[in-house]
């Protein structure tokens, strides 16, 4: 991003979006999943009304009807199946779906064969996978690749799609950081090598006065000669290079090592940092030894694994060569490492189960125009809420941690953020969950009043003239939250009839996504996609000109964390700080240990203070935790079994949604097909659903697709149906409509095939970075 180009402004003030932004769509065109819905069949379906009875003549011959459709469908979803670039797609997410499922699927003979159970099923699985990769903007490998677009504000089109040349611009393969970390588990039984690996003070140990202060603890008495050793492991220095500095006997200083290890204030093992590239921060840490030996019997197995990631990268879409690749990494990998080389799926589990995984750029890119921009406005109210959501959360959050700093200041001792940080567990604060609710409850109970939504309504069209005042009185306040909460990243899509429309801006735009006090586009897996990265570090120098306070986080939780969404837009200026998890570089400059950080009151604000004497606002330190509480918890929707869709202008602000009772899903045991799609109509036609949603159940790991023209997808939305039933009688299924619908894709490749697709931008607040003003 160069200095001469004007900030793209929302209009309404107080927001400037980033110049970049990003192009999400799969990697299959949108009509793949409309070839599943056969011609004619839900107008035959729709003849047998509430009060038709489901047998007789007519009733024969539309089973015989829906039964050559059915034959016509597995053979279609038969030749999916047996495109290779869908069995590499599954070679990535399942490979033993290929031999257990898709394998004898493509054995099977439709019209021949049995249509039994089995073949059925395995029609379903085709299915499910399909429409995820067909309309499910998911960012992950070749089949929900990465691309950008950036916004020219001199263009004449609202937007205009370049299809580049060929799919993919560019694409990489990377080690889960849990596979390095399993070898790092082998290597560290190489006592050679384990001489050579610096030890480091725990963060939460703080050594002063002849003492050691761990938080919760008596102070214990160390000594001089131990405290001089503490101090200098620091995760950069060899034990031998400790005792040098000291002029110390090289075995008492390994015994003062091992002793402070077993006391659990230092740590003396190989850990590699949180990096996008493990392997690659692994190795570099090898070659620091200067152990010929011990160096070259690590780096020779570390050399197993990379050779098999490149046989892995080397196998492109070809499922076979691709599937073999892998199983030979994994193979590897059990061999050196006694470990399973994929984690099993569950509650404690993170993304990134298997050992690799891939990364994409697509070569479509696209450019945003001024007349796109204009019908963004009604977006900054919903920022302007938002906004509010996340100031309200951070004065409950200081609000709490000032009890707690004054508890603990009581006790005579200067606090430290390692002692604020253990006794806030779970971070930010056990209160946090009760207290987002109450704010989320709050916004929604201030959008009810703006919104004041008639009784049974099933959409709403309001204009920005008719909310901005009344947005601002409950609403409008500068950002007073923590560093990430100056970012929020909302997914727009845009909804258009055909290329010319899309060209003039005629089009409809809706909201998707609103990604609370977070730049989503700072994640590893986008940032390492992109043509140049110092671009996206020049757009964060703009909002943070100064250096910013970095925590430091675990390496992965459950569900949510991996080496793929690692932030990584950090620059030389920036501090980090390690809190509990120790998972940076310790030759990394400008790193701090909690311990070493004092928490002081600044102007009546808890303020961090490094050992440098630099300061920052105490909730930067909490930054991510404080972020994971609100980042999906904006809404302007009313709650209730049905809502309607909310329209702003040309902005779709919510879609129309249900909140159906499970128990009333009255074609979900129906045995037959026909039977099965004639209620599942009726049942659309009661509810007066449209034919393409998204249908969210709690016993589902996703959303997924349904179109009520497609026998097969409603036979899979009959089976979540059930398994919800057999669970929880009483739940219900979460309903919404699918816009922009598959047939009005706008994204196409340099063949003309379309893709569904959204746009995520950045936008960034105005009133913290003070622009406004100047």
């Amino acid at each position: 991003m160069s200095d001469e180009h004007a900030p793209v402004l929302l209009p309404g003030g107080g927001w400037r979006l980033w110049e970049q932004f990003a192009l999400r769509g799969p990697g299959f065109p949108a009509d793949g999943v409309l070839r599943l819905s056969p011609p004619g069949l839900a107008e035959a379906a729709d003849k047998f009304d509430a009060d038709s009875p489901l047998s007789g003549p007519e009733w024969d011959a539309f089973g015989e009807e829906l039964s050559a459709a059915a034959v016509d469908t597995a053979r279609h979803l038969q030749e999916v199946a047996s495109r290779p670039r869908f069995q590499a797609a599954l070679a990535w997410q399942n490979p033993a779906v290929l031999r257990t499922g898709i394998a004898p699927f493509l054995r099977w003979r439709p019209g021949t064969d049995p249509r039994s159970s089995m073949p059925r099923q395995r029609e379903e699985l085709v299915a499910h996978y399909w429409q995820r990769f067909c309309v499910k903007n998911d960012t992950i490998g070749f089949f929900g690749p990465v691309g950008w677009g950036r916004w020219d504000l001199t263009a004449q089109d609202a937007v205009a799609p370049s299809a580049g040349q060929g799919f993919l611009a560019a694409g990489e393969v990377y080690f889960s950081g849990w596979a390095i970390d399993a070898l790092t588990k082998v290597l560290a039984e190489d006592a050679d090598l384990m001489r050579w690996i610096p030890p480091r003070r725990v963060s939460i140990v703080r050594a002063a006065d002849g003492t050691v202060r761990v938080p919760g603890r008596p102070a214990q008495p160390l000594g001089e000669r131990g405290t001089a050793v503490l101090e200098l492991c620091d995760g950069t220095r060899p034990v031998a290079a400790i005792a040098a500095e000291l002029d110390l006997p090289l075995d008492e200083v390994t015994d003062s090592v091992r002793e402070l290890a077993r006391r659990r204030w230092v740590q003396w093992r190989l850990e590699v940092p949180a990096a996008t590239h493990p392997d690659r921060a692994l190795r570099a840490i090898l070659e620091r030894v200067p152990d010929a030996k011990a160096r070259d019997r690590a780096l020779a197995k570390l050399a197993v694994l990379e050779t098999g990631r490149d046989a892995v990268r080397d196998a492109g879409d070809d499922a076979e060569a691709l599937s073999a690749a892998i199983g030979a990494l994994e193979a590897d990998f059990a061999a050196l490492t006694d470990t399973e080389a994929q984690r099993a799926k569950g509650a404690r589990t993170a993304p990134c189960r298997g050992l690799v995984y891939s990364d994409t750029r697509r070569a479509a890119t696209a450019t945003a125009g001024p007349d796109l921009l204009a019908l963004m406005e009604p977006l900054q109210l919903c920022l302007t809420a938002a906004r509010w959501m996340t100031n309200r959360f951070a004065d409950g959050i200081r609000a709490r941690l000032r009890t707690v700093h004054d508890r603990l200041a009581a006790q005579g001792a200067p606090v430290d953020l390692a002692t604020l940080w253990l006794h806030t567990l779970p971070s930010p604060h056990p209160d946090a969950g009760d207290l987002i609710d109450t704010v989320q409850a709050e916004l929604r109970a201030k959008w009810a009043r703006l919104l004041d939504i008639p009784s049974g309504a099933r959409s709403v069209h309001l204009t920005t003239a008719d909310l901005a005042d009344r947005v601002r009185e409950e609403f409008a306040e500068p950002g007073d939250g923590w560093s990430l909460a100056r970012y929020f990243s909302p997914d727009i899509l845009v909804v258009a009839d055909d290329e010319a429309a899309l060209a003039r801006g005629d089009v409809d735009l809706v909201l998707g996504e609103m990604h609370c006090a977070l730049n989503t586009m700072g994640a590893s897996l986008f940032v390492h996609q992109h043509p140049d990265r110092d671009e996206l570090l020049a757009e964060t120098t703009r909002d943070f000109p100064g250096p910013r306070l970095l925590p430091m986080l675990a390496k992965e939780l459950p569900l949510k964390w991996s080496t793929r969404s690692r932030p990584s837009l950090d620059r030389d200026q920036d501090h980090y700080v390690a809190l509990v998890d120790q998972t940076g570089d310790p030759h990394r400059p400008r790193t701090a240990l909690s311990a070493d950080v004092r928490v002081e009151d600044s102007d009546g604000r808890l303020t961090a203070v490094l050992p440098d004497g630099t300061r920052y606002d105490l909730l930067d330190a909490y930054a991510n935790t404080l972020t994971q509480r609100v980042m999906d918890r904006f809404t302007l929707r009313p709650e209730g079994d049905h809502t309607p869709r909310i329209t702003v202008d040309r902005m779709i602000l919510a879609r129309e949604t249900w909140q159906l009772p499970v128990a009333e899903v009255d074609f979900a045991d129906e045995k037959t097909e026909a039977a099965r799609f004639v209620r599942a109509r009726r049942w659309q036609r009661r509810h007066d659903l449209p034919r393409f949603v998204f249908v969210v159940s709690p016993t589902e790991p996703r959303p997924f697709y349904v179109d009520f023209d497609s026998p097969v997808y409603l036979t899979i939305l009959a089976k979540a149906a059930r398994r919800l039933a057999r669970k929880d009688p009483a739940a219900r299924l979460k309903i919404s409509e699918m816009l922009p619908t598959p047939e009005q894709a706008w994204l196409t490749d340099d063949h003309g095939h379309r893709y569904t697709s959204e746009l995520r931008f950045v936008a960034v607040d105005r009133t913290v970075t003070g622009e406004e003003s100047r």
